[in-house]
């Protein structure tokens, strides 16, 4: 006998063929085989016993007997009042065989940087600040409203960025984007507008920013890097600096430079991936070259607000408003689907960057940004930001301790913030490693993957380890694969 079935409630496929050893047998096998073979995935309810048996016309006792037999062998778990369901199962590979995937189909582990532990998103407290904002929200609103964003979370954020991150903001001069890419385009797009025909970035970062940029028009121009972060000296000379004559500035004076640079973009307080914070004479350095030139710095506000060892870096910003964008989000803090960014803006860029996102803020939900505004002022995005402050300090510990014990030949770097750190490896086994995660079943980057096409130092072999991804359940799991997947 075959039988295909789609029960109440849950939709089931499965052949189920009657075997000499009975229908039981039949049942059993064919859902073994739907569950190894990944078309029923971890976590999925299966029917009653009593719904299934009633569907193949099958006395209940015989399905109930199936689940059982694969409750026992490990493939399916059954609980009081939440069902029969597919078993999550992590194979850990025995020390003497060759290392397997965890999961079909995909990692079971993410350990990718730059996304925090969303299961951590405070809901119940965003929820409240939804309803107050809504509650408080005048009817204008809701209309198409001021490209800059709503005065409501401009005047928040100016706030909050002065008593966290010492930044001299002024609402007038705050524009919403909807993340930091967006907030990218709209300022390669003015400074093409302005003459602009390159951009200094630094020599390892995101592909995603590179071609961005590239895409505005701009030519991307790398700045050497070391254990001081990036060399912003040498702006001042060669193709990046120059003495050439007449030509306007991206903040509207004159500047030389035959490699058309006129701006650069930094993450001066924990540079991405690399860790390290920029030196404070290379701070000083670049706001020199800025006001000398009339050049524009970008501030990429990267891990602003997760500091461990020391006292936070202030925002570059801080030390000249005029030739620096600060440029924050809240994809670190609470989560990148929110889609919610901001631009602080030198007072002679505030109107030219608003009239290239447009006569009206289509980008960004006024709904969001009425609630991230009523969240900050209520003090709920303090209190979540020092929650997982605490939450990432215990995971980097973990990180450290485990890699001291268990893998004492790598080396955890720019770990003094943030949520990822890079592990330092011997010369010449990247490659052999990333492979080796993906075997354990996790899914981490290389540095090479950051490294700029046109960065000339010899490339440096590590991972880049995201550890803020996982939930405070899954950690434990993910730190232990990554261990075995190491040298």
């Amino acid at each position: 006998m075959v039988k295909s079935w789609a029960t109440f409630g849950v939709d089931l496929h499965v052949d189920v063929t009657r075997t000499g050893s009975g229908l039981r047998k039949g049942l059993t096998d064919a859902l073994r085989a739907a569950v190894r073979g990944g078309r029923l995935a971890p976590g999925t309810r299966l029917p009653s016993s009593r719904s299934l048996a009633a569907d193949l016309g099958i006395a209940r006792n015989t399905v109930a007997d199936a689940y059982a037999d694969l409750v026992a062998e490990g493939w399916l778990t059954a609980r009081q009042g939440s069902g029969t369901r597919v078993a999550e199962r992590a194979v850990v590979a025995p020390a003497s065989a060759p290392p397997r995937p965890r999961t079909p189909g995909g990692p079971a582990y993410d350990l990718v940087p730059g996304t925090p532990d969303l299961a951590s998103f405070p809901r119940a407290e965003w929820l409240k600040a939804s309803r107050r904002a809504l509650a408080a929200a005048p009817y204008d609103a809701l209309g198409y409203g001021d490209p800059r964003g709503r005065v409501e979370l401009r005047t928040a954020l100016a706030s909050y960025l002065a008593r966290a991150r010492g930044v001299r903001a002024d609402p007038e001069r705050i524009l919403i984007c909807s993340g930091f890419a967006h907030g990218l385009m709209l300022l390669g797009a003015v400074l093409r507008q302005r003459g602009a025909r390159a951009l200094a970035m630094e020599s390892y970062g995101l592909d995603v920013h590179w071609n961005l940029v590239e895409r505005a028009g701009l030519r991307s121009v790398t700045l050497p890097f070391d254990e001081l972060g990036t060399r912003t000296e040498e702006l001042t000379g060669g193709e990046l600096g120059g003495s050439g004559r007449g030509s306007q500035s991206a903040s509207g004076g004159k500047r030389g430079g035959p490699g058309g640079v006129r701006a650069v973009l930094l993450t001066p307080a924990h540079q991405f991936p690399m860790g390290v914070p920029l030196h404070p004479d290379r701070r000083a350095a670049v706001v020199d070259w800025a006001r000398r030139t009339g050049g524009l710095i970008l501030e990429d506000d990267y891990d602003g607000e997760f500091r461990y060892d020391r006292q936070p870096v202030g925002a570059l910003q801080g030390l000249d408003p005029d030739h620096v964008v600060y440029m924050g989000t809240a994809s670190k803090a609470l989560a990148p689907g929110l889609r919610l960014g901001w631009l602080v803006l030198p007072p002679d860029l505030a109107a030219e960057v608003a009239a290239a996102k447009g006569y009206a803020d289509w980008s960004c939900g006024v709904l969001d940004q009425l609630t991230l505004a009523e969240f900050i002022t209520s003090g709920a995005y303090d209190r979540h930001v020092r929650a997982s402050r605490l939450r990432y300090r215990r995971r980097r510990d973990h990180l450290v301790s485990a890699l001291a014990a268990r893998a004492p030949s790598v080396t955890a770097t720019g770990i003094a913030a943030g949520f990822h750190a890079v592990l330092q490896l011997p010369p010449g086994t990247e490659q052999s490693v990333v492979r080796a995660a993906v075997w354990q079943g996790l899914a981490v980057h290389g540095l090479t993957r950051y490294r700029h096409p046109s960065a000339t130092a010899p490339p440096l072999d590590a991972l880049v380890v995201g550890y803020g991804t996982p939930t405070d359940s899954g950690w434990p799991g993910a730190l232990e694969a990554l261990i075995r997947a190491l040298p």
